[in-house]
This record gives C-alpha cells, structure tokens and sequence, in this order.
C-alpha cells in the first residue's frame, strides 16, 4: 500500500472508531477507552503494524483522547454542580502516581503480556456491568488514610496499564463506598484527566520500533485527532438516545459485548 492509500485506510478506520466510542460513551456513560483500545488494536494489526509493541501504541493513543474528553465532560459536570472536588483533590496526587507506574510497566512489557492484562481487567469490568447492582456497598463514605494511599494508586495503575480513563474503576469504586451514581460519573471524569495526562507524557517518550505515520513516542497523533473530532461529535447522539432506552438493560448488553471481547483478547494473548 502506498503512503497516500496508507493515510486515507487509516483515516477512514479511526473517524469510523471515534464515531462507534463516541456514541458507546454518550449511550452508556462508560469511558471510550474500554472500546477505543481493542478497536486501536485491530486497525493497527490489520494495517501491518502488527508488533511486540503493538499494544503500547493502541494504550497511549487511546489515553491521548482521554485528556481531551475526559476534560470536556468534566467542565460540562462543574457547570452542573455534580462534580465532588473533595474526592479529586485528595485522590489525584496518589492517582497520578500509579499511572506513572502504569507507563513505566505497559513500557517495558511485550505486547502479548499487555494484551492479556488487558482481556483480564476487561473481563472483570465487563461482569461487573452486567452482574452488578446499585445496591452494592463496602462503605457509607469515601476511604482516607492507608486505604485511599492504596486504592488511589492502584486505580490509577490498572487505568494506564489499559489506556482507559477513570470510569472503568472509579465509578465501581465510589458507588461502593456510597457516593451517588452521578456524582461518581462525574467525579471520575477528572480522574480521567488526572490519570490520562502524565500517561500521555510518559508515553510520548517510549520509543517503539514499529510505528504508523504521525507517531511521537507511543501516541499517533492522526487517530488522536480523527478519534477526539468524531467521539466529540457523536456522544451527543448517543446521550440523547440512552434518554430513550433502557439504561439498565443496556448497561447489562454492553457488559456482555465487552466481555465477549475481552474473552477474544485473551484466546489471542493465549495464542489459541
């Protein structure tokens, strides 16, 4: 394929991915990274740039999005008052820092390795928004002291570990320990831009050996810019459709999908 044939594959592939994460996320309030990276996964594959990097590449670029959706839907949820700056002041520092780790780790890890943590941690999410229940509780209030120093690191860990932003475990999390449904959705979108950011930066100065056109580090900044305009774009559609739908329902139908997906990564991981 020539470079021109090359960049119009790729760009029809990424404005088809950012439109799909973009009504995912306005439908169902999960973030687009939880789809964005296997989807990264299979273009890049299917383009050729099949490597034991592969899956650092699809990470960072799926976090790269993040900061910018992840700080649009956090300025829309402080207009609304929803949003417990408690919770992100006291959580961010320790967040922040595990996903450092999590790029120093997801850097230094073959692609098969990743994809298999990846298909693990998805699976887990996937159950829990098909099985879970608004009625679950550890907690009335938010952990302090030891506890948070351990759960605010490791959410920020597994989040960059697999380019995801802060919903997949935040949410869960803060709903856990009592916070409202959508105060916790909106919360957690600054843990997004708290994981996303350092990640991103940290990204940025991986070297991989194997990169598509417009790659700085880790992050290709075509699908970043093609990813952010359609998911942008699109997650009002699917916002005004979840309005129309059942949400629980969906909710449990998109668990399902997710975690048949994530059963696919690792029959791949596993070389099945």
């Amino acid at each position: 394929m020539d470079d021109m044939g090359l960049l119009a594959a790729m760009a029809a592939f990424f404005l088809a991915v950012g439109a799909f994460a973009g009504v995912l996320a306005g439908l169902l309030g999960v973030g687009g990274g939880i789809v964005l990276v296997p989807a990264l996964l299979y273009v890049f594959t299917a383009l050729g740039f099949d490597s034991p990097q592969v899956m650092q590449l699809c990470i960072a670029t799926s976090l790269a999005t993040i900061v910018v959706t992840s700080l649009r839907s956090l300025a829309a949820h402080h207009r609304t008052g929803a949003v417990d700056w408690d919770i992100l002041k006291s959580w961010s520092i320790g967040i922040a820092l595990g996903a450092l780790l999590g790029v120093l780790v997801a850097a230094s890890l073959r692609s098969d390795l990743l994809l298999l943590i990846f298909g693990v941690l998805a699976v887990l999410v996937g159950l829990y928004m098909t099985l879970g229940t608004a009625g679950w509780r550890i907690a009335p209030v938010m952990p302090t002291g030891l506890l948070r120093a351990i759960l605010s690191p490791a959410v920020g860990f597994l989040s960059s570990l697999m380019g995801i932003g802060g919903g997949s475990f935040g949410v869960p999390l803060m709903t856990l320990y009592n916070v409202p449904i959508h105060r916790a959705v909106a919360t957690a979108a600054g843990f997004g831009l708290v994981i996303a950011v350092p990640s991103v930066i940290g990204f940025m100065m991986v070297d991989i050996a194997v990169a598509p056109p417009f790659t700085i580090g880790a992050v290709n900044l075509l699908a970043f810019g093609l990813i952010v305009t359609t998911t942008l774009l699109t997650s009002p559609w699917g916002a005004a459709l979840a309005h129309r739908l059942d949400a629980g329902a969906l909710r449990r139908t998109f668990g399902v999908f997710l975690t048949l997906v994530a059963l696919n990564m690792l029959r791949k991981a596993l070389g099945w």
